[in-house]
């Protein structure tokens, strides 16, 4: 039988004191953390309780619903993947449909409802690294993104692939994030916004009969055309729309450590920049924070006027890979929750007495808690293991 403990394999210095200091940051409390057992590689917000529930992705190949308002039930999983799901989104007809990518380099869908699986859209050629859902013409579309270094369009009810998105003249590797643009989309085009292991976003528009790369001349050197923005310095991993803010920005965080504003007004230009520092996998944005969360396992609320960093909060154990913004009936955040590694979802307070609480609260020191260690369900030998452990590293290597 084979093991998954870490302490059965070899482990230099730091790896182990890495593991020893994980082990003793476990037992914290901070974000009321839901234990799950397996590692969280992705999330979303579940439209039906938007308030109160995600949809998170896992290592142990499912989908499982987390409902804030009964933690204890976490038995709604969506299952059919043998290797671990790496993204997650729903659409499709009624927004009824949810989706996932993963290592089985397949998208899978099934009724968000009663769980029963569908579709199956099959065309990468390795991991399937990112969703997302549109509408074209009337018909339902689903665009996917892998680290065979393409994007693909799909006609959700067929199944059919209408379309391969490739940049043939700027090497783009592996897809890390896609984004539908709809401030710039209309009902006969797609406006698609895409992130990658190299530090290029490339914006494409797609149409039922073709698609094209957004390709600009540059506004301070004339005659010199731009095929993508290039803002960071490396691997580009998140990309959020502010569809709350008047000008509906783009937001992005790298792994050159920093999240930043690229201004729809200044063609995408970055206006602000915040040095969260280590590589950051996350980015959230509200009328009052931009939020950060990556490597480094703090989440960093950054005031939005001022530029300044609030607080940090301690909790996760283990690199944070999604924040998800619980939204009130009218839309508003009302929450944030956070997702990671060491299989645990956390919600955090957006207001600055809930926050303040929290940081004094965190100064105190933490009494020892011995957790009790759960061996992680899920289907990730030890090679698997270090197989998910290169791709969280930083994709420049590629």
């Amino acid at each position: 039988m084979q093991s998954s403990d870490p302490g059965h394999f070899f482990e230099t210095d730091a790896e182990q004191a890495t593991r020893q200091r994980r082990a003793a940051k476990s037992g914290n409390r901070y974000g009321n953390p839901i234990v799950l057992k397996s590692k969280i590689l992705a999330a979303v917000l579940d439209p039906r309780s938007p308030s109160s529930a995600i949809l998170v992705a896992e290592s142990a190949g499912a989908v499982r619903r987390v409902d804030f308002e009964d933690p204890e039930n976490t038995k709604a999983v969506y299952r059919g993947p043998t290797t671990p799901v790496s993204c997650v989104t729903v659409g499709g007809p009624n927004n009824g449909t949810l989706f996932a990518g993963a290592w089985d380099k397949s998208v899978w869908s099934w009724d968000l409802d009663t769980k029963t699986p569908g579709k199956k859209y099959i065309g990468h050629a390795d991991f399937v690294k990112a969703v997302v859902c549109a509408r074209l013409r009337g018909k339902d579309i689903l665009i996917s993104g892998g680290a065979d270094k393409k994007i693909i369009v799909w006609d959700i009810a067929s199944g059919a692939r209408i379309h391969t998105l490739k940049d043939d003249v700027v090497n783009m590797l592996s897809i890390q994030d896609l984004a539908v643009d709809h401030a710039a989309s209309t009902e006969s085009e797609i406006s698609l916004i895409s992130a990658s292991s190299d530090p290029h976003i490339r914006r494409w528009k797609i149409r039922t009969d073709g698609w094209e790369q957004v390709v600009e001349e540059l506004p301070n050197a004339p005659g010199t055309e731009r095929r993508t923005i290039l803002e960071h310095e490396t691997t580009v991993y998140k990309l959020v729309l502010d569809h709350d803010g008047d000008e509906v920005d783009l937001w992005t965080s790298s792994g050159d450590g920093t999240a930043k504003c690229l201004s729809r007004i200044k063609n995408f230009s970055c206006e602000d920049s915040f040095q969260h520092g280590d590589h950051v996998r996350a980015v959230a944005v509200t009328d009052q924070w931009v939020i950060t969360a990556g490597r480094d396992e703090d989440i960093k609320f950054w005031d939005r006027a001022s530029g300044k960093l609030y607080c940090s909060l301690l909790g996760h154990y283990d690199e944070v890979t999604e924040l998800v913004l619980l939204k009130n009936a009218k839309g508003s955040a009302e929450r944030l929750c956070s997702v990671g590694i060491d299989g645990t979802v956390r919600v955090w307070p957006l207001a600055k007495a809930g926050l303040d609480t929290l940081v004094e609260e965190q100064k105190k020191p933490v009494a020892e808690e011995k957790r009790e260690e759960t061996k992680p369900e899920g289907l990730l030998s030890a090679e698997e293991e270090a197989e998910l452990a290169a791709l969280m590293e930083d994709d420049d290597e590629e």
